[in-house]
């Protein structure tokens, strides 16, 4: 049985000018272990994703799914206190922006011990030893002096370490990071996916790493989920990714990395990800895609074969390193 199972995972929002739809029919299977990467542009549903598996979307959004399981747990049918019981304990989070996610008034001390007493009824003595154990597991240093420390006195990536120890500190079977490394230098990103990897390593729950980088999808997945627009577009393993990407978009993301680039410049696909007033019919990716032909205009297209990456495409890419030949 699959530690996370999803079905169809849908995610619309109602807005002022009607429903936005910014998931759409999104399948996951993530095994005790994995370390999965999903990837996309900023508004490809990334994050909202994996939030509505976490059940942290505002009441504006409609989330549906054929099937949302977690360790045998449906999570559509979870009252409000069975997913606070998972949540921060089987299942944690570790979120974009580390500053504006730890509460400003609590010391740090304070907040990465909360969830040692909600979920594992640690007394005061027994939550300070190990949240200084969790503090220095994470690289901080004097971690004792740290525990009085509050979220303005410390820096990015010293607020990402904290965020990484209060998502750990219960041992948690599935860790999701979005944007771990965002707006850090390169020296604490390699320090911070590091970290997350021993994490994983040590403890053996399963890692979702959101990011836009496919640097880090390189360096550190096992498998690859690419999304572009709320639809996955391409999945595989991450060597397979990387060598023979079937989708025009996969590809393109690929050829935008420095080191592939040819001449003065980096190329770049046209174009953004379409929002709710620009969606286009057929392929949401034909306008941006120079493979396109009027089926792509009209047609939506077809989910291809895991021997084509399971592409969302009507023209799969065959070969890496040929990509305007088509299956």
């Amino acid at each position: 049985m699959a530690l996370l199972d999803i079905s169809n995972l849908s995610v619309t929002f109602d807005t002022a000018s009607g429903p936005f739809r910014a998931v759409d029919g999104v399948d996951l299977s993530i095994e005790a272990g994995d370390v999965l990467a999903i990837v996309g542009e900023s508004g490809s549903g990334k994050s909202v994703a994996m939030l509505a598996v976490m059940g942290l979307l505002p009441n504006t959004a409609t989330v549906t799914a054929d099937d949302m399981r977690f360790a045998g747990k449906d999570l559509r049918t979870l009252s409000t206190k069975q997913r606070r019981d998972i949540i921060g304990r089987d299942m944690a989070m570790i979120f974009q922006e580390p500053v504006a996610s730890l509460n400003p008034c609590f010391t740090v001390g304070f907040q990465v011990g909360e969830a040692l007493k909600a979920h594992l009824g640690m007394n005061r003595a027994e939550r300070r030893e190990r949240v200084v154990e969790l503090l220095n597991d994470v690289g901080i240093p004097e971690p004792e002096k740290r525990l009085s420390a509050f979220p303005h006195q410390l820096s990015g990536g010293m607020s990402q370490r904290v965020m990484i120890a209060m998502a750990i500190s219960c041992r948690p079977k599935l860790l999701i990071a979005d944007e771990p490394t965002t707006a850090l230098d390169v020296t604490i990103q390699a320090q911070i996916l590091d970290l997350l990897l021993r994490v994983q390593e040590e403890t053996g729950m399963a890692l979702v790493l959101i990011t836009h980088d496919m640097g880090v999808v390189a360096e550190t997945a096992q498998r690859v989920v690419v999304q572009y627009a709320g639809q996955q577009v391409e999945r595989q393993n991450v060597i397979g990714l990387f060598e023979t990407p079937h989708h025009p978009y996969t590809s393109a993301l690929l050829d935008a990395l420095p080191d592939r680039a040819t001449g003065n410049r980096l190329p770049a696909i046209p174009g953004i990800v379409p929002g709710q007033g620009d969606r286009p019919d057929g392929c949401l990716f034909n306008p941006r895609c120079k493979f396109a032909d009027d089926r792509c205009r009209t047609d939506a297209p077809p989910r291809q074969p895991e021997a084509l990456g399971e592409a969302l495409c009507h023209y799969p890419l065959q070969t890496a390193g040929k990509t305007g030949e088509m299956a």
